[in-house]
């Protein structure tokens, strides 16, 4: 007979080893399963693990690796005195037969070794996991569980023991985690410092229990995007580059670091990628797996580099970021944004640059303007229509007109956050206007074509720091910002999403006088003297 022991095992309790023991020693005819039924005589075969989500790890729902967690594993069932397989089985969303995949991922990966069926395999399992399993008739031991229809046990689980150390300020001298944690995984937490890095990841209010900034973005979109844009994002930065340890924060798909390998002056250098969100993150490590980089000193790591370093302090000649200030800013906050700030300071050696690449707000956002807005580019009807589907979305807006998108994204845009988009319509000389700020007049023209991921969009700001504001807040710190950093308008942006689309006015003696559009985005080049 062969025990299934399913789970994300982040640790393992001194409750698992006892029960588990028992077992071995007792027999499993003296077991009673779910139903308090006893368990047929027979001897353990094995016990397989089978680690879930083991495809995930530096977020708050799966910090660990799966290679951490198998090392607990073993040394947790060294003196157990029977076989013992552990298998990765990957996330794969919500599957409704998780089980059955379970199960068959363990037959392939085993060669055929092992095929558990109901037949020859009890599952040990205390969670709502247990009902993927009953149905296909396997016998399922309750270990912490006392109370199905309450989900009471009688122990901590280990996902108790782990929340605790995500608050303990001294988790290796608290009792609770002592009296409940094996020893085995103590001293692996300890040997790779583990606990620092839940409680990391446990304060960090921007970053999702799975490890995205956001849950509406659609990343195939998203990815599109960034390599499209990369080479140019490239060309703009390369002059800029110093050569030696380049790390790429919030790397995205590895684009940019891709085409700085490609780069003879950079030959010699070390890249180091930095990204957050789990699906980028292993797109890279699969392109890197596909030798898509020439140079092979090429590194990726999942973290997070807003709430703590991302680099050893000291150690990098270049760090670039692109598209990502203005997201601390938005998912994060004001505080957030100046830490990270001060975080590349540390990060960067004497005489090494932080290359930023983002989006800026004008100079004189507070100013009122008048901003003209094409009515008949689409249609009016039902502007706040709401759709199922992202998609569905997405193709009403792609329907409506520049002016009804408008409204639509006044009422929308960081209406989550408490911010409230002020603005009047206005007649002019019998031609109909909005009367708005310049700020949210830029946020609304950089904005309004992004369909695709319009709920995301919605939550994020562009304008909330011009240049100059900037620039101080990098002199703040003790950078200085290189001359050749500029504000600049994005001439694609307004030949294809502008022109004939938005136009903006003032009024001086009753007559409008056209404005320029404003800057959209900024080369910032922040060097640590």
């Amino acid at each position: 007979m062969y025990l299934l022991f399913p789970g994300r095992h982040q640790l393992l309790t001194n409750f698992q080893f006892h029960y588990l023991l028992g077992l071995l020693s007792n027999g499993l005819h003296t077991a009673r399963d779910i139903h308090g039924k006893a368990l047929p005589a027979g001897d353990i075969d094995a016990i397989v693990f089978a680690v879930t989500s083991a495809n995930h790890s530096n977020t708050r729902r799966n910090p660990l690796p799966f290679y951490l967690r198998a090392l607990a594993i073993r040394e947790f069932t060294a003196t157990l005195g029977v076989p013992v397989y552990i298998y990765g089985i990957d996330d794969v969303g919500s599957l409704s037969n998780f089980a059955t995949y379970t199960l068959k991922r363990i037959r392939h990966e085993s060669d055929g070794q092992l095929d558990l069926h109901a037949g020859n395999t009890a599952v040990i399992c205390s969670t709502p996991v247990l009902e993927m399993y009953e149905p296909l008739g396997f016998p399922i031991l309750p270990a912490e569980l006392t109370d199905r229809r309450t989900w009471q046990h009688n122990t901590a689980l280990p996902w108790d023991v782990v929340e605790k150390i995500a608050t303990s300020g001294a988790w290796e001298d608290d009792r609770y985690i002592h009296d409940h944690m094996h020893p085995s995984s103590r001293a692996l937490w300890q040997q790779y410092r583990l606990a620092s890095k839940v409680q990391l990841l446990f304060r960090d209010t921007m970053i999702g229990d799975d490890g995205d900034i956001t849950t509406t973005r659609d990343y195939n979109t998203y990815v599109r995007q960034m390599d499209t844009i990369a080479a140019l994002k490239y060309t703009d930065t390369a002059p800029y580059i110093r050569p030696g340890r380049v790390g790429d924060i919030g790397c995205a798909v590895g684009s940019w670091i891709k085409l700085a390998c490609d780069d003879v002056r950079l030959r010699e250098s070390d890249f180091y990628g930095i990204e957050v969100a789990r699906h980028l993150f292993d797109i890279c490590q699969q392109r890197k797996h596909n030798g898509e980089f020439k140079n092979p000193f090429v590194f990726f790591s999942q973290r997070n580099a807003v709430t703590g370093l991302a680099f050893e302090p000291n150690s990098m000649d270049t760090i670039h970021t692109s598209s990502l200030t203005h997201e601390i800013e938005s998912y994060g906050s004001r505080a957030d944004l100046l830490v990270f700030i001060r975080n590349r300071y540390a990060e960067l050696r004497s005489g090494g640059v932080w290359i930023n690449r983002d989006v800026v707000g004008p100079e004189n956002k507070h100013q009122s303007v008048l901003m003209k807005l094409n009515e008949t580019d689409g249609s009016d009807d039902d502007v706040f229509k709401a759709a199922e589907t992202r998609e569905a979305l997405a193709q009403h807006l792609e329907g409506l007109s520049t002016a009804a998108r408008f409204r639509r994204f006044a009422r929308d845009f960081r209406r989550k956050e408490g911010y409230t988009l002020a603005y009047e319509d206005v007649e002019h000389q019998g031609a109909r206007y909005v009367r708005l700020s310049l700020g949210d007049a830029c946020e609304f023209m950089s904005r309004k074509d992004y369909t695709d991921n319009w709920e995301s969009e919605m939550h994020e700001t562009f304008t909330f720091w011009s240049f100059a504001d900037w620039k101080h807040a990098l002199e703040e710190v003790g950078f200085t910002v290189v001359p050749a950093s500029k504000a600049y308008v994005n001439e694609w942006i307004v030949d294809n999403r502008l022109v004939g689309k938005v136009a903006l006015f003032t009024v001086h003696g009753g007559e409008l006088m056209p404005l320029a559009y404003p800057v959209t985005n900024m080369l910032l080049l922040a060097e640590k003297k």
